[in-house]
């Protein structure tokens, strides 16, 4: 019995690690494209929230999950379109853009919030209904593997092949050489006839939509209502993983999935009443987080030109 019960808890545990790690992996892989073009877009935890709003919103409205992923997406599209004009077209500080972005997004969720739903209480908070898991036939039905992996929401299997999606871009095509290239040289991008300011707006909106998706997956793929400041600093730990996993897509999947761990570990330590102080368990992913970036000082692979305005030299 107490066999059975250690092993159910380890396939919650593991389970919940494959879930949690979904938005920090959308959020991550959106950014690796973005950085890799030399934008450093620091705005990523407000792009998660206002997404996680506008989903929230109009899945309450319309009852409709492809509308609200749509209404992430393109909320996540129009803040990284922001922040492409800002540091692209009017070359602004990268780090001050940002920062701002989610300042902003932190007082207009809000605000829109308590506009929509005025006059509701704490007994009465608005919810929707999920997405729900879907259980993947014959894969599903793996021992131990097909709970933990195959019965998870269809963004968390869309988080999970985008890591070989976008290895593969940026690695064996032209566009991903040009995007990597414009975070190397992207002097060198300009000599070859590539308009360098077009393509960082693509690689920007690429990203802006995937943290679209890395907040829809908070409010309408896991949770059933919205609250303030939802995403919890998983925009933060976002950029981190990226750092963490060297920029490189499939370090990346393994960054996210530590970081995951830990959080899934804590949640299950309160669970079973370790007697440890709540604050604690919670500092712990964040804690990791400091820890990794010390270890990762000295061999880091950032693009070089990575946060710096490219200006073209004329005549």
């Amino acid at each position: 019995m107490t066999s059975l019960l250690q092993t159910a808890i380890i396939i919650n545990v593991l389970a919940s690690t494959v879930r949690i790690a979904t938005p920090l992996l959308l959020g991550a892989l959106g950014e690796l494209v973005t950085e890799r073009s030399g934008v450093m877009n620091l705005g990523i935890e407000g792009t998660m929230l206002m997404s996680s709003f506008t989903a929230f919103l109009v899945a309450y409205h319309t009852n409709s999950i492809p509308l609200a992923l749509a209404a992430a997406m393109l909320t996540g599209a129009l803040m990284s379109l922001i922040m492409a004009f800002m540091a692209s077209t009017l070359k602004v500080d990268q780090t001050v853009t940002g920062l701002s972005l989610n300042l902003l997004a932190s007082g207009i969720s809000l605000f829109w919030y308590r506009v929509a739903f005025k006059g509701t209480s704490t007994e009465s908070i608005p919810t929707i209904q999920t997405m729900g898991t879907v259980k993947i036939p014959i894969l599903g039905d793996i021992p131990y593997l097909g709970q933990i992996f195959f019965n998870q929401g269809l963004l968390t299997y869309l988080a999970f092949i985008m890591v070989p999606v976008i290895a593969f871009f940026l690695y064996r095509t032209y566009t991903g050489l040009a995007i990597r290239s414009l975070g190397e040289n992207p002097r060198a991008v300009d000599m070859k006839g590539i308009n360098v300011t077009r393509l960082q707006y693509l690689a920007v909106l690429f990203g802006g939509v995937m943290s679209g998706l890395a907040g829809a997956f908070i409010t309408v793929g896991t949770l059933v209502r919205f609250l303030p400041e939802i995403t919890a600093g998983r925009g933060w730990l976002a950029l981190v993983i990226v750092i963490a996993g060297n920029w490189k897509a499939g370090r990346i999947l393994l960054a996210a999935l530590l970081f995951a761990f830990m959080d899934a570990f804590q949640l299950q330590l309160q669970g079973i009443g370790i007697q440890l102080p709540y604050q604690i368990l919670l500092a712990a992913p964040y804690v990791l987080a400091i820890v990794v970036l010390m270890a990762n000082r000295a061999r880091s692979l950032a693009p070089k030109h990575l946060g710096y305005p490219y200006i073209r030299e004329e005549g």
